[in-house]
């Protein structure tokens, strides 16, 4: 009568095994790392541009100017003010200054980088506000709704990237027009590609 062969593996098998992936796993990490950033600085780069159409909508809604302003302040309140460096954002409606009662509300809040440590927004104006009038589009107003910032209608480019890592990272970019049309682009892309920035 035959033995059944062997089954399983040999130690030397295993330990093959075992190396080879080892080996695969050290040539993955980095990309994986570099994925994990630049997922990072998309949510942060959705989330804001989100936040701006919501603002821009609200004020259409109401008929009325609202401010979209960043801020340090956890708190929905509005006595927040506004931090160009704040990773929390909010939309409040802008008083009409014709009428007596009309007191500035807290629309909505959020925060840019609730899972998304490690990014960092820059502006081209260094503006910590935008403001939209009720025709959608942005408007110049002096600290609306006591903010403790002016809005100036300008042309604005955000600029969302990793603040650490290297060439491999993929920055992106937010162009908010004065009639309010935001655009997301790559900076890294040529200007003739769908996505690339004029």
């Amino acid at each position: 009568m035959l033995n059944a062969p062997d089954r399983g593996f040999s130690l030397v098998e295993l330990l093959v095994a075992v190396s080879v992936l080892a080996v695969l796993m050290a040539m993955a990490v980095p990309n994986f790392t570099t994925w994990i950033r630049n997922a990072r600085v998309r949510t942060v780069a959705e989330a804001l541009q989100a936040s701006i159409r919501l603002a821009q909508a609200e004020a259409q809604r109401r008929n009325q100017s609202v401010v979209l302003f960043r801020t340090s302040s956890k708190e929905c309140l509005t006595t927040s003010t506004a931090d160009a460096a704040g990773m929390q954002w909010q939309i409040r409606s802008v008083p009409n200054p014709l009428m007596t009662d009309d007191v500035p509300e807290a629309i909505q809040c959020g925060v840019l980088t609730d899972v998304s440590t490690g990014v960092k927004i820059s502006t081209s104006t260094q503006a910590a506000a935008l403001c939209f009038a009720g025709d959608g589009r942005q408007t110049t107003l002096t600290n609306p709704a006591a903010i403790g910032q002016d809005c100036t209608a300008n042309a604005i480019t955000f600029r969302v990237e990793p603040t650490t890592g290297g060439a491999e990272n993929r920055p992106l970019q937010l162009d908010v027009s004065l009639s309010g049309a935001v655009r997301m682009c790559d900076p890294g892309k040529a200007k003739s590609a769908p996505d690339g920035c004029r």
